[in-house]
C-alpha cells in the first residue's frame, strides 16, 4: 500500500507526526472492538484509549507500532464518517495538551481566589 512506498522513498516526515494518535468527535457508545476494526486496517495497533469521563467522552488515542501506519491512518480517517459524525484525527502533541491543562488550572486557580476574596468580574455583574 501507500505505506511501502513511503518507506522505500525514504520520505522525511513532518516534525509533528508521531505513532500517536488524537482522536476526537468520536461517537459516545463505541467499542474498543470497533475502533480496532476502523484503525486496525492501516497497520499493527500497539494501543487504544477511549475516553470515558465526561470531559473525555468522543475522544480516544491511537497508539501504532509504525510512524508510517500513522500517518496512513491520519491521511485516510481524518473527516471519516462514524454513525453520522466525522472523525477528527490529529497527531498527539504533547507540548499542546500540557498548555491546555496549564491553562485549566489558572482559570480554576483564579476562580477559587475570586470567591474567597469575594471579587465579582464584569461577566458577574
Amino acid at each position: 500500500m501507500a505505506t511501502i512506498s513511503l518507506r522505500k522513498a525514504n520520505t522525511r516526515l513532518p516534525p509533528e507526526v508521531n505513532r500517536v494518535l488524537y482522536v476526537r468527535n468520536l461517537p459516545f457508545n463505541i467499542s474498543s472492538e470497533e475502533m480496532y476494526d476502523i484503525f486496525g486496517k492501516y497497520g499493527a495497533i500497539r494501543q487504544i484509549r477511549i475516553g470515558t469521563n465526561k470531559d473525555s467522552r468522543g475522544t480516544a488515542f491511537v497508539v501504532y507500532e509504525d510512524i508510517y501506519d500513522a500517518k496512513t491512518a491520519v491521511d485516510h480517517l481524518s473527516g471519516f464518517n462514524v454513525a453520522n459524525r466525522y472523525l477528527i484525527v490529529l497527531y498527539y502533541q504533547q507540548a499542546k495538551m500540557a498548555k491546555k491543562a496549564d491553562q485549566k488550572k489558572k482559570e480554576d486557580e483564579i476562580t477559587r481566589l475570586q470567591e474567597k476574596y469575594g471579587i465579582s468580574t464584569s461577566k458577574d455583574k
